[in-house]
């Protein structure tokens, strides 16, 4: 079955940066586009950016334009998102996703940005 494991998180001061992994197994990787949402207390679950299989489309949220860069390895089953200028309002749970009939989601990893 479709597992999805992020790491990375952790706790960080304002203006600094992480780069959290999703690693992914039981699916053909390369053929997927892949997503990145966050999850804050109290809050919705929140789309953050998505990569297309091959890497040629990224798109982004306009909260983390210009300050996170979404990526991938295919050799690796393995999406990143690098964030910088991190802010406390950047603090949730981030979770990696993808659909293949039905949306697969991992257990996330927590971000806390705080000084």
């Amino acid at each position: 079955q479709v597992q999805l494991v992020e790491s990375g998180g952790g706790l960080v001061r304002p203006g600094g940066s992480l780069r959290l992994s999703c690693a992914a197994s039981g699916l053909t990787f390369s053929k997927y586009s892949m997503r990145w949402y966050r999850q804050a207390p109290g809050k919705e679950r929140e789309w953050v950016a998505h990569i297309s299989s091959d890497s040629t489309i990224r798109s982004y949220a306009d909260s983390v334009k210009g300050r996170f860069t979404v990526s991938r390895d295919n050799a690796k089953n393995t999406v990143y998102l690098q964030m910088t200028m991190l802010k406390p309002e950047d603090t949730a749970v981030y979770i990696c996703n993808t659909f293949i009939s039905d949306d697969y989601w991992g257990q996330g990893t927590q971000v806390t940005v705080s000084s």
